[in-house]
């Protein structure tokens, strides 16, 4: 075993004992039954507060230059950090599918989702016979969808093992253990072998990435000659003014809340993947339409656009309103003593990462759905 191989999974080892010490008996969760209330309450309150300490450190500490973290800590650390401490606020607000989705008329939240995974599966012309990585697959709802709607296998491939320990289990409820497997690895190097897959996509997944060409360059690496690659990409669009204080205060609030060291632009996305070899099918931000409901009206709370009983429960959690309510409670549960110390910090940035975010999609400077497919050449091609 080189070196390399054998620090990688050392520190793996590390990863998924802190992940156990962190988590105490929600690891253990067998049927996904507890609520949040009780995950908040049962991390461990020694080792909550260091780990909260460490991410907001970070970001402090880089104001201006979010790619160079002290201390050695790359972005794929912060990342890990940052969903240890938002899976449980995620999964509580969202669900298991961590991603935003164009909504048409009359169209309920949970449907507009499944058609939003649907649409990538089908443009990437997967099919059952197919091998699939999902390139960070968070909890694995997406992978649970498509998996079901294409009938192929697919490999989630995940930094996080808490994400990874909760997608098994997921899997298994739904019956799709013998076609789901799940991975821990970082997707700047992924632990696969060269050209194993027909196809892999990401969904707003490899923003977190230290440099788009890095995460692309694997994906290219990866899969077979002829094969797909499709992905939602968050990026800023052509209104994004650098020079524009309110500009740069969104940009930065969605870095530091949802943790992205360096939020790309549209063209650094073109020009990453066809430095890594790629050929572009089609690219488009579909965020760009004439859709009665914007894509951020679950951070921005405008119930008006529910369109069932269920959406203004859901909505409800994620929304502004909703997120004043779970932030006080939170901060409230931490001043009695029953959540540990730091919990509030956590429910803080990601407001602030929601907030921003609504920012951005009202002014239009950010998109969260910049959709492509792209081949890799050779091969016979991989057919849509």
């Amino acid at each position: 075993m080189s070196a390399a191989r054998s620090s990688t999974n050392q520190a793996h080892k590390q990863d998924l004992e802190r992940s156990k010490l962190l988590h105490a008996s929600t690891w253990e969760e067998t049927h996904h039954r507890d609520s949040f209330l009780s995950k908040l309450i049962n991390k461990n309150r020694k080792f909550l507060p260091e780990i909260v300490t460490q991410y907001v450190k970070e970001w402090k500490a880089n104001p201006d230059q979010p790619n160079t973290q002290s201390n050695g800590v790359t972005a794929t650390d912060l990342t890990n950090q940052y969903f240890e401490l938002s899976t449980d606020f995620y999964e509580y607000a969202w669900g298991t599918s961590f991603h935003f989705c164009r909504f048409y008329h009359g169209e309920a939240v949970a449907q507009a989702m499944a058609r939003y995974e649907h649409y990538l599966a089908y443009r990437a012309g997967i099919k059952p016979t197919d091998r699939v990585l999902d390139i960070g697959c968070g909890v694995g709802g997406p992978a649970r969808e498509i998996s079901h709607f294409t009938g192929a296998h697919i490999t989630g491939l995940n930094i996080n093992d808490y994400q990874i320990r909760r997608a098994r289990r997921y899997a298994a409820i739904h019956g799709l253990q013998d076609r789901q497997e799940f991975v821990k690895g970082d997707f700047m190097k992924m632990p696969l072998g060269d050209e194993t897959f027909d196809a892999c996509y990401a969904i707003e997944a490899t923003p977190h990435a230290s440099s788009l060409k890095g995460v692309y360059a694997e994906a290219y690496r990866i899969l077979k000659p002829g094969g797909v690659f499709a992905c939602y990409e968050w990026v800023l669009t052509d209104k994004y003014d650098p020079t524009n204080a309110e500009h740069q205060r969104i940009k930065r609030g969605i870095e530091v809340g949802c943790s992205i060291v360096n939020l790309a632009t549209h063209t650094d996305c073109k020009d990453a993947l066809r430095d890594a070899g790629f050929e572009i099918v089609e690219l488009e931000d579909r965020a760009l339409n004439n859709d009665p409901t914007p894509w951020y009206y679950p951070l921005s709370g405008e119930l008006r656009y529910a369109r069932s009983p269920m959406d203004y429960f859901t909505i409800f959690r994620s929304s502004t309103y909703g997120r004043v309510v779970t932030n006080s409670m939170v901060a409230a549960l931490e001043w009695v003593g029953l959540a540990g110390k730091g919990s509030a910090d956590v429910a803080k940035f990601l407001d602030l990462g929601a907030t921003s975010l609504a920012d951005g999609g009202k002014l239009g400077i950010v998109t969260v759905m910049y959709f492509f497919v792209a081949r890799k050449p050779g091969g016979t091609g991989h057919e849509q």
